[in-house]
């Protein structure tokens, strides 16, 4: 949409993961090195762990090109398994051949790595496993990662474990019955977010990849960028794609300070000011106490001089007045609660399972926590998963429930539903029952993480493209002249032509959409809110035009 107005060839400040963007700061530099002398010299366990979004999963793409040619890799992303989950997933990612028996026994797959492990070193090759989101270990799992690191020769040890995790894996490793697998790590790193240099050299690098010209920030806003986002490079990117967008719509080819702290409050839900505003208001709250204070000694001071008596029946004759106008005033709202003060009461209550059965139950579906991947469970039932990465404005148009990932200040994530959004006010879903909070307290823990249902109106959840044709693109097509008004004439085509290209786009852009005249999945759940499907919860009661 706006890459054209700043002369880009792409979005520099996508959230997917691209390695021409890849910027190595001094401390991701070093958090690699960590890495890579650990694989080639050490065994055992190497540890590097950063907060959400300080760049862990670019170290580990890194890791991967960089890679020894005589190492062989192992990853695993998801680290919510069972002991025996946990084992088998190592020998798939190695290849290793295995009967059906052979996948239920903790044994047999023990055995089976260590023959492979065996031969590879033979071969004077190494093997070695990535564990990514390691704080999720379960604790019989931790301790069977321990058990794999006791497969060796009588000179070293021939399984190297990289543990990849947020800063509650410290804590996890920290607990004294796992002291035995902390004595076997060999390597520490923690990854610290960008310092103020480092974000102003981080933001021009994925411009100039981009294809900018020249300078699109000015020095005063990459301060606040750094301010705004802490130096998290996630938060980095999602306030500066949000900056790019507000210039190009008030057509400014300079981005300043005020343009991000506008682009920071849209992405977060919650005003934010300038960094002087809190001097401001120190000083202004010091003017006002002592006006309050130089108020009531007048007061009092004129109270004194005056009669009791002929001061009594003025304070007589209002008093039914007050009272009558007060009793006349409806009762006030309950004010919303901060959701961090609902995380701490609901302990236990807010992890995925709960969270997965929340979202299903509204949508009339059933979710059982042993029955398999939730988004298989939701496909089964005609249903849909999205994940995602955004912003509130984005859920408005989506205008669905969704589950949103909270981190605490303590790091530990937690799975609320969202279900409902009225002014700077949330309905969250809990599994005893439903509490108002305030959207600026959800976004002070939120960074962006999102999954919602949706209901395939074609069947199957897949994308409408140019030169498509059948009734999916006579769906796309009535949907799209329905929202436009258009009064229903001769049978739709179901091709996909150059006009309903058009169309598609002039909707997207209506809707803040990405504007490829390709009917994805976005596309069309919001065609599909617009359209009030029957059984379809929503998250505004009336969908919004734009985000």
């Amino acid at each position: 949409m706006y890459t054209s107005f700043f002369g880009l060839g792409e979005k520099p400040f996508a959230i997917t993961p691209d390695p021409r963007y890849l910027f190595m700061s001094e401390r991701h530099a070093e958090a690699l090195a960590h890495l890579l002398y650990g694989i080639t010299e050490a065994g055992g366990f190497i540890q590097l762990t950063g907060e959400v979004g300080t760049g862990k999963t670019t170290i580990v793409r890194s890791l991967l090109e960089r890679m020894p040619g005589h190492a062989d890799v192992a990853v695993i992303l998801n680290p919510q398994l069972t002991p025996v989950e946990f084992v088998l997933t190592i020998c798939e990612e190695l290849g290793i051949f295995m009967r059906d028996e052979d996948a239920t026994s903790i044994k047999d797959l023990v055995d089976l790595l260590n023959r492979r492990l065996l031969e590879a070193n033979a071969k004077g090759r190494r093997i070695v496993v990535i564990v990514d989101e390691a704080q999720n270990l379960m604790p019989a799992t931790l301790e069977q990662v321990r058990l794999l690191t006791n497969l060796e020769t009588a000179s070293k040890k021939l399984l190297q474990i990289i543990l990849i995790g947020q800063p509650e894996l410290r804590e996890l490793l920290d607990r004294v019955e796992l002291r035995q697998l902390a004595q076997r790590i060999t390597g520490r790193y923690h990854l610290a977010p960008l310092s103020r240099t480092e974000t102003a050299s981080y933001v021009n690098h994925r411009l100039k990849v981009a294809g900018a010209a020249g300078e699109i920030f000015s020095s005063a806003a990459l301060r606040e960028v750094h301010r705004l986002s802490g130096g998290v490079p996630r938060i980095i990117n999602v306030i500066c794609d949000r900056a790019l967008l507000g210039a190009f719509t008030q057509e400014q080819h300079r981005i300043g300070p005020g343009m991000i702290r506008e682009a920071a409050s849209e992405v977060s839900g919650r005003s934010v000011s300038p960094p002087w505003m809190k001097l401001l208001l120190g000083s202004a709250g010091s003017v006002a106490v002592l006006g309050l204070a130089l108020g009531i000694w007048q007061l009092t001071r004129t109270t004194d001089a005056e009669e009791p008596v002929a001061a009594a029946p003025a304070v007589v004759e209002a008093a039914p007045v007050q009272v009558a106008q007060a009793a006349a005033l409806p009762p006030a709202p309950p004010r919303p609660q901060d959701v961090a003060e609902v995380l701490v009461e609901k302990v236990g209550m807010t992890n995925t399972e709960s969270a997965f059965s929340q979202l299903f139950s509204l949508w009339g579906a059933k979710f059982t926590p042993k029955g398999g991947r939730p988004c298989d469970q939701a496909t089964k039932q005609g249903l849909a998963c999205v994940y995602q990465q955004g912003t509130w404005g984005q859920l408005r148009t989506l205008n669905r429930p969704a589950i949103l990932t909270l981190i605490d200040e303590d790091s530990n994530a937690h799975q609320v539903v969202v279900s409902g959004l009225v002014g700077d006010t949330a309905k969250i879903n809990l599994p005893d029952e439903t509490r108002m909070v305030s959207i600026a307290s959800l976004s002070r823990l939120w960074y962006g993480d999102y999954l919602v249902l949706w209901r395939p109106q074609l069947g199957s959840a897949r994308a409408l493209s140019p030169g498509m044709q059948g009734d999916g693109v006579r769906w796309l097509r009535t949907k799209l002249n329905t929202v436009a008004g258009k009064a229903d004439g001769e049978p739709a085509s179901d091709y996909y032509d150059e006009d309903l290209v058009k169309m598609v786009e002039d909707f997207q852009r209506q809707y803040r959409l990405n504007v490829d005249g390709i009917a994805g999945v976005q596309t069309q759940i919001v065609l599909d809110s617009l359209g009030g499907s029957p059984g379809t919860p929503v998250l505004v009661a009336q969908a919004r035009g734009t985000s």
